[in-house]
């Protein structure tokens, strides 16, 4: 039988107010192509935004795509609060982020803010949404 267990971090996505999100994402141009295929950059990327943001890191997965030295690259990162998300097209130096966190004590506009000083475009968009449930 399955016993729950109270977990040691907080858990303030949801409360008396309801659900609090909130959502930064974007895209990047003019990235250099050598950071955009490096996996293990945008994998410490993330892993640093986490912590940059105050979310909880559960788990990191990165996935190359189409081959060769013109693959793109996926980043995602589970954390407790929800989720951060890179996307690579290396031949068009071109990337999307996507930082989405539940709760009072994360910060979403700081990872993204962190990932965008590191990738270091020539431009990008940023758009941010409240997705809480009040």
């Amino acid at each position: 039988m399955l016993q729950q267990q109270e977990s040691p971090i907080p858990r303030s996505g949801v409360g008396e107010e309801g659900v609090v999100g909130r959502h930064v994402f974007g895209e990047v141009w003019g990235v250099n192509a050598k950071l955009l295929q490096d996996d293990e950059y945008l994998k410490n990327l993330v892993i640093k935004a986490a912590e940059v943001a105050n979310m909880h890191l559960v788990d990191v997965k990165v996935w190359r795509f189409g081959g060769g030295d013109k693959g793109g690259v996926s980043v995602i990162a589970l954390v407790l609060e929800s989720h951060i998300a890179i996307h690579t097209w290396p031949a068009y130096n071109y990337a999307t982020i996507d930082v989405y966190t539940c709760g009072e004590h994360s910060r979403p506009w700081d990872a993204f803010d962190y990932i965008i000083r590191q990738l270091n475009p020539r431009t990008f968009t940023k758009t941010m949404v409240d997705r809480s449930s009040k």
